[in-house]
């Protein structure tokens, strides 16, 4: 029998689907993750606090695989469970369709200034004219970050008639390379970060990359609030020098309630709902965790399976 420390979050949809080669041990809290841990050859142990699945991550000593719906997993000891040789698979694409989603709604919200419609519903106050004159026929969107999530993010843009720069390390007609982008960010109307949190990732997007920008640019953040320099951007919102910023993800999260982002005009902060914002997640998860627990079985290679060295 091979031991599996599973969240009880789960366990309705995943106990009865479950190989008989499997010996499961649930948890319901973090105080019984902490006490099992160390038992688990497979573990998921996804939590809401970060530095508690980080710990028990350092606990599971026996830990060959470990799962996880999440696809950032930057708060993870990685190093250490690549010393261990541990297989990591995350949740890369799970939620890639809602978040895609959620893009192609802000990038509405903002060119039909929608904001401004709901609140004049709040005050029963009929508006004779659009507070926003966008389209997003014949924009220029750059797209940094192509996994799952900037993949169908390009895929949703395209019906619109968005044109779509993509930044990957291999370019190709359509694309960038990462050496590239700076150079030309005056050229696009919307810049949309999807790129993992990683040492190479944090703070691309500074006073400098800020200033490079249209004065009518918008940018889209549902990548991790380290990406952005915050005050930067705070800066640059405050100045009109960018026309507004979409904000999925902040630093820190939550925002503290009273963080200025919260009251700027231009600034969208959507409270890290992008990958919520649907149903699905926890049954696409548990599918794609039984086709690899088969996989294990038989000694296959595990999908999708995080690089430990690049964090992603």
């Amino acid at each position: 029998m091979t031991i599996a420390v599973l969240s009880a979050i789960a366990r309705p949809i995943l106990e009865p689907r479950l190989p008989d080669w499997i010996e499961p041990r649930w948890f319901a809290t973090t105080e019984e993750l902490m006490e099992i841990a160390d038992q688990a050859e497979i573990g998921w142990f996804d939590l809401y606090k970060k530095e508690d699945m980080a710990e028990a991550a350092r606990r599971a000593v026996r830990l060959k695989w470990l799962n996880s719906i999440y696809a950032g997993l930057d708060h993870m000891p990685l190093a250490l469970l690549h010393e261990r040789g541990v297989v990591v698979t995350n949740g890369a694409g799970i939620n890639a369709i809602t978040i895609a989603e959620y893009v192609l709604m802000g990038m509405l919200t903002i060119a039909k200034g929608y904001r401004e419609v709901v609140h004049a519903q709040d005050r029963h106050e009929w508006l004779m004219d659009s507070p926003g004159k966008r389209e997003l026929f014949g924009s220029k969107a750059l797209l940094l970050g192509m996994g799952a999530i900037g993949s169908l993010i390009a895929e949703r843009l395209a019906p619109f008639g968005v044109e779509v720069t993509k930044v990957r390390r291999t370019p190709g007609p359509d694309s960038l390379a990462p050496d590239q982008w700076r150079a030309k960010l005056g050229e696009f109307d919307w810049v949309i970060l999807a790129v993992p949190a990683t040492p190479e990732t944090d703070g691309m997007i500074g006073a400098a990359e800020l200033a490079a920008m249209k004065s009518d640019a918008v940018l889209v953040n549902i990548a991790r609030g380290a990406v952005v320099d915050q005050d930067a951007l705070v800066a640059a919102l405050k100045a009109n020098r960018i026309h507004a910023a979409f904000l999925d993800v902040t630093t820190p999260e939550p925002l503290p309630a009273d963080h200025e982002l919260w009251s700027l005009p231009n600034a969208h902060v959507t409270m890290h709902l992008s990958g919520r914002a649907q149903d699905k997640m926890f049954v696409r998860s548990v599918d794609r965790f039984l086709v690899n627990l088969e996989r294990y079985r038989k000694g296959e290679p595990l999908e999708p399976v995080m690089d430990l060295t690049l964090g992603y």
